[in-house]
């Protein structure tokens, strides 16, 4: 966890209260000008320390991606034509347990997606290397006719959750994808943000893992069922 995240919002914060504690003094005493004026200050500050903190907070749900690891493991079963049960398996990190969970999917192939965050020079001296996350995971037809028409099935892998700052449950909480991409010209820390996916075809008992490189996600089949299904190599979508 980078230490500053979380220093910084608080330094800030104390400050903030300082400075609101001494301006609603100032009112008491009858001081309006300079009372209202350290009361607006130090609201500001505070304000703008929970919304550092609760940032964070959700930069830390984001996996560090320095080199080439599987992120995801799969093994899928039909239940019916082109419906599938995928069992889908997310290791432990730093931050989250590993998880696991199972998806009906609807199609002839398994997608899954990812949210890629890549920071500039100067952020990655800070400790800020190119990170991803998880998104979600759906069917995909290989007829294009009926990827237009047929059942949908797309299941999230990541879901947003109020944030927990200093010990307390948050009733909301910030997305640094979406702060990053909506407030990017003003905090130029961001290089790029972008999306990557992989599919592969579903076959009946086989198993796959997706890696994470710095080039995006890819899948790779892991047994015999799944390498004859994608005839022995991978696919990938950025």
């Amino acid at each position: 966890m980078l230490w500053w995240w979380w220093i910084i919002p608080t330094a800030v914060a104390v400050i903030g209260a300082l400075i609101l504690v001494a301006g609603l003094a100032s009112l008491f005493k009858g001081r309006f000008l300079g009372g209202l004026f350290g009361t607006a200050v130090g609201g500001i500050l505070l304000a703008g320390a929970l919304c550092a903190a609760l940032l964070g907070q959700n930069v830390q749900t984001y996996s560090r991606l320095s080199y080439e690891r599987p992120v995801a493991s799969l093994s899928v079963r039909r239940l019916a034509p082109q419906y599938f049960e995928a069992t889908v398996t997310q290791p432990a990190t730093t931050d989250l347990p590993a998880r696991t969970a199972v998806y009906p999917i609807n199609g002839d192939e398994w997608r899954m997606e990812a949210q890629v965050l890549k920071w500039k020079p100067w952020a990655n001296v800070m400790g800020l290397d190119a990170q991803y996350r998880l998104d979600r995971i759906s069917g995909r037809y290989q007829d294009i006719d009926q990827e237009r028409t047929g059942a949908r099935s797309v299941h999230a892998l990541y879901s947003e959750e109020p944030g927990t700052v200093a010990g307390l449950q948050m009733p909301w909480s910030l997305s640094a994808w979406d702060v990053a991409r909506k407030y990017r010209r003003y905090v130029d820390a961001v290089d790029t943000l972008y999306g990557s996916a992989a599919y592969m075809p579903m076959a009946d008992g086989g198993t796959y893992e997706v890696w994470i490189t710095q080039s995006g996600l890819i899948a790779r089949p892991t047994n015999e069922a799944a390498r004859a299904a994608s005839a022995g190599g991978f696919v990938r979508v950025d």
